[in-house]
């Protein structure tokens, strides 16, 4: 019970003012131990899989695993659950991409699978792949809500993800694990202000490390909705969800399972 309602502090703390700060204190008081559980459990899986992409024979590597590769290996186990700790994913797969989640014939969705270069080429991609699918496609069918607001997944994918089946769930997985992207992947300095967060276990600085990446989700989900950056309700495209869309009814406590759960189709 202590972590849970760590993790449903750590929510509060990261939202004291803004748009990002009252999504987060409305998520705390209906966020469910498993959802949070969840989170942080492919947050751990995330942050290895990308480790293990910085230690892997290559060329010139990326900005974002240059920071990793150095950082990763100064942080101790507790340190890496810090940094996992966030009310965010810090994984995605193109979950605010209606065009991949739409059901065309799959020849055409092969072809435009492989349009797409892959970030992560190490073995555990297509099993990380098919956990965080599996779990994005149960939040969309019993909390959608969770779903906007933790992966950044739009209502209209999140319908279109909700109406898939478990079994194209994990063959999308498999066919196309190159979908699976770190959050964020041009801004290293995001990450690295992370991962330097988690390394001291200052409160002030882990707090203001997740509140940069709670706002700049908050902003995606906006221009997601149709919302201009800074805009109330005139700025809303007509017919766009507003900021509302992103809590869960009253009483309602998120149950999705751990992403290493069995899930039956």
């Amino acid at each position: 019970m202590c972590a849970v309602e760590g993790r449903r502090a750590m929510l509060l703390q990261c939202g004291m003012d803004g748009d990002a700060g009252e999504a987060a204190r409305r998520a705390a008081s209906w966020l469910g131990a498993a959802t949070l559980e969840s989170l942080a459990e492919l947050n751990e899986l995330g942050l290895a899989l990308l480790a293990d992409q910085a230690a892997a024979p290559a060329g010139e590597p990326r900005a974002l695993l240059r920071e990793m590769g150095t950082l990763w290996r100064t942080l101790d186990p507790e340190a890496r659950r810090r940094a996992a700790a966030v009310p965010y994913l810090l994984l995605d797969g193109g979950f605010a991409e209606r065009e991949r989640w739409r059901p065309p014939p799959p020849q055409v969705a092969d072809a435009a699978g492989a349009l797409c270069p892959a970030f992560f080429t190490v073995p555990r991609t297509i099993e990380v792949a098919r956990l965080l699918f599996t779990w994005a496609w149960h939040l969309a069918r019993a909390e959608s809500a969770a779903a906007r607001l933790l992966l950044g997944m739009p209502a209209g994918c999140a319908t279109l993800i909700a109406g898939c089946t478990l079994r194209h769930i994990h063959s999308l997985a498999e066919r196309h694990p190159e979908w699976l992207r770190p959050r964020w992947p041009a801004q290293p300095q995001l990450w690295r202000g992370l991962l330097l967060a988690a390394g001291s276990g200052e409160p002030r600085a882990l707090a203001r490390a997740r509140l940069h990446g709670l706002t700049m989700l908050a902003a995606e989900a906006r221009r997601a909705a149709g919302v201009m950056p800074g805009a109330g309700a005139a700025g809303r495209v007509a017919g766009a969800p507003g900021r509302a869309a992103l809590t869960s009814p009253a009483g309602t406590a998120s149950t999705a399972p751990s992403p290493r759960s069995p899930v039956r189709p």
